[in-house]
């Protein structure tokens, strides 16, 4: 794999993002129930937004992952939020979302940002891969959140 397989995510392969994202995210470790149709508008709404940021990750003409986030203003600074990291299932375990995250970093990092943040997770596989890449737990936060 090579960073040259690494481009700036684009609304024209939308329907490959929502296709990526339901089959990664209907599996392990979140085992969500993701329609494709839902996935290709849950991207729109992040890729719509003035602040987003992405890459995809494109093998033999197809895309087969990609990264995407959005970023906010904080009294300290602007931050980055990664909103997914998703690889294609057919395609995982060969370091394409390592690929995707380095690139990514080193990115907002030369932007500018203050800082980084995402939610995953919290057992399993993925916060020790997220951990290789400085990412921590934090201590002064919680997520909150209420059904309604």
């Amino acid at each position: 794999m090579s960073k040259d397989n690494i481009r700036p995510i684009t609304m024209e392969h939308i329907r490959h993002y929502g296709d990526i994202y339901a089959k990664a995210f209907s599996g392990e470790p979140w085992n969500d129930p993701w329609k494709p149709e839902d996935a290709v508008i849950h991207v729109r709404e992040l890729l719509e937004s003035k602040q987003s940021y992405g890459l995809e990750y494109v093998i033999d003409g197809e895309v087969v992952g990609f990264i995407l986030g959005t970023s906010m203003l904080f009294h300290y600074g602007r931050t980055f939020e990664i909103n997914d990291l998703a690889v294609d299932p057919d395609y995982q375990r060969r370091g394409i979302a390592k690929e995707l995250l380095e690139k990514c970093l080193a990115d907002i990092k030369a932007q500018g940002m203050a800082g980084v943040h995402l939610i995953t997770a919290g057992e399993g596989i993925l916060p020790e891969f997220y951990e290789k890449y400085g990412f921590k737990k934090e201590d002064e936060v919680i997520l909150m959140g209420a059904e309604l």
